[in-house]
C-alpha cells in the first residue's frame, strides 16, 4: 500500500509537545485569583504555581481568602497608591488606630499583643483591633478575645428609588457567599432602612470547623472592595447590582463585638464626650444648688409663719 506524503509525527512526540506547551500557558499564569498582593512563581512540589504574601513570605492558599493578619503585612510592604437597622453594642468597637505592620502566628493569625515594632504596645482581638489602652512592654495580653458578632453599617448613593429588601438581601448574601466563600450561615441578617444597609455577619469559635472562612477576613475584603482597593486579582471595585440597579457606596462604618468587653480606661474617652459629661456633671450639680435653696426658702417661710402665729397666740387675753 502506497503512504501518502504527509509526515505524521509519532502520537508520544504530539502527547510531550502538549505537555510543555500546557506547562508553559500554566507558568504564564502564575498569579494568585484571591489576592493580589503575593509574588508566584512555579516553584511548588511538581513545579505546580505556589504564592507568598508580600513582607511575610508565607505561602498562602489562593483557592479561599487571605487572612487579614498578613494582608495588613503586606500592605505595609506594598508600594502605595493613592428596616429598623441595629443599634452597635455599648461593647461595639471600631477600628480607629488606622494601618500597622502586625505580628502574625504560624497560621497567619494576629498575635495578642501588639507592639507596631516599636515599645508601645496594646491587645488586640481577633480581626486586630485594639481592645485595650496602649502600655509598654510589660503589656500581658493573655489571649487574642474571638470576635464572633461583626456589623457592616454602609450608606448607598442617592437613587430614585428605594432598593427592594428581599432583592437587596438575595444580592448581599449571594455575593459573601460567591466572592468572599463565607458560608451562608454566617451571614446573620441584612437590613435596610434608605439609605442604610447593615450586614449582621455572627460567628462562634464552635461554629468555625476547618476550612471556614472567618468572618474578619470576610469583612475586610469586602471593606477594600468597597473602597475600591479589591485584593483579587482583576476588577479594583464592587459591582453589585440589584435587580440592574448598581449598589453605590459612599460610606463604610464597620463595628467588632468580641466575646469579651473591651479594657478600655477614661484615657480613651474624646474631648467631646468628655465634654458632654462635663456639661452633665455641671448641671446635675446646678440642679442640686437650686433644689437646696428652694428648701431652705420654703423653710424659712414656714418658720416665719410659725413665729407669727405663736406671737399672736401670746398676745391674746387668757380667758
Amino acid at each position: 500500500m502506497a503512504r501518502g506524503s504527509g509526515f505524521a509525527p509519532p502520537p508520544l512526540l504530539v502527547l510531550l509537545v502538549l505537555v510543555v506547551t500546557r506547562c508553559a500557558a500554566a507558568q504564564n499564569n502564575c498569579t494568585c485569583p484571591t489576592n493580589r498582593m503575593t509574588v508566584c512563581s512555579p516553584d511548588g512540589p511538581g513545579g505546580r504555581c505556589q504564592c507568598r504574601a508580600l513582607g511575610s513570605r508565607v505561602v498562602v492558599d489562593c483557592s479561599t481568602l487571605t487572612s487579614k493578619c498578613l494582608l495588613l503585612k503586606a500592605r505595609m510592604t506594598a508600594p502605595k497608591t493613592g428596616r429598623t437597622l441595629v443599634r452597635p453594642s455599648e461593647h461595639a468597637i471600631l477600628d480607629n488606630d488606622g494601618l500597622y505592620d502586625p505580628e502574625c502566628d504560624h497560621e497567619g493569625r494576629f498575635k495578642a499583643r501588639q507592639c507596631n515594632q516599636t515599645s508601645v504596645c496594646w491587645c488586640v482581638n481577633s480581626v486586630g483591633v485594639r481592645r485595650t489602652d496602649k502600655g509598654d512592654q510589660s503589656l500581658r495580653c493573655d489571649e487574642v478575645v474571638r470576635t464572633h458578632h461583626i456589623l457592616i453599617d454602609l450608606r448607598h448613593r442617592q437613587t430614585d428609588r428605594a432598593f427592594n429588601h428581599s432583592d437587596l438581601d438575595t444580592e448581599l448574601r449571594r455575593l459573601f457567599h460567591e466572592r468572599y466563600r463565607l458560608h451562608p450561615r454566617f451571614v446573620a441578617a441584612v437590613h435596610y432602612e434608605e439609605p442604610t444597609i447593615q450586614i449582621e455577619l455572627r460567628q462562634n469559635a464552635s461554629q468555625k470547623a476547618p476550612g471556614d472562612v472567618d468572618i474578619g477576613d470576610a469583612a475586610y475584603y469586602f471593606e477594600r472592595d468597597v473602597k475600591g482597593e479589591s485584593l483579587f486579582q482583576g476588577r479594583r471595585d464592587l459591582d453589585v447590582r440589584v435587580r440592574g440597579e448598581p449598589l453605590q457606596v459612599e460610606q463604610t462604618l464597620i463595628y467588632y463585638l468580641d466575646e469579651k468587653p473591651p479594657q478600655f480606661s477614661m484615657k480613651r474617652l474624646t474631648a467631646g464626650l468628655i465634654a458632654v459629661i462635663a456639661v452633665v456633671a455641671v448641671a446635675l450639680v446646678a440642679g442640686v444648688v437650686v433644689l437646696v435653696i428652694t428648701n431652705r426658702r420654703k423653710s424659712g417661710k414656714y418658720k416665719k409663719v410659725e413665729i407669727k402665729e405663736m406671737g399672736e397666740l401670746r398676745n391674746e387675753p387668757s380667758l
